[in-house]
């Protein structure tokens, strides 16, 4: 069973960038299909982008395309999100996911990180 834990999130203004870290431990991380999702207050969480588990298949929401980036260090356990040109409306809390390959759903997930970006 994997553990997860993000870092990264903070506050930040429009057009700036963050990246997200979410380190996992407890598994065999080649194994998982990694998704980084948000949920911000009052909307229901939404998936952002997602990476298969080699890293070579990426998909992203049509709300972040061109303007985030997934990648997977398979060596350190790793999954990152990269996070430019960010919006106000990508405000919200950033949950790092997992599922196993033949899996349908995520059932791993971090405790989440805040991203606040200001007007």
């Amino acid at each position: 069973q994997v553990q997860l834990v993000e870092s990264g999130g903070g506050l930040v203004q429009a057009g700036g960038s963050l990246r997200l870290s979410c380190a996992a431990s407890g598994g065999t991380f080649s194994n998982y299909k990694m998704g980084w999702f948000r949920q911000a207050p009052g909307k229901e969480r939404e998936l952002v982008a997602r990476i298969s588990s080699s890293g070579g298949i990426t998909n992203y929401a049509d709300s972040v395309k061109g303007r985030f980036t997934i990648s997977r260090d398979n060596a350190k356990n790793t999954v990152s999100l990269q996070m430019n040109s960010l919006k106000p409306e990508d405000t919200a809390v950033y949950y790092c996911a997992a599922r196993t390959i033949l899996a349908s759903e995520y059932a791993y997930w971090g405790q989440g990180t805040q991203v606040t970006v200001s007007s």
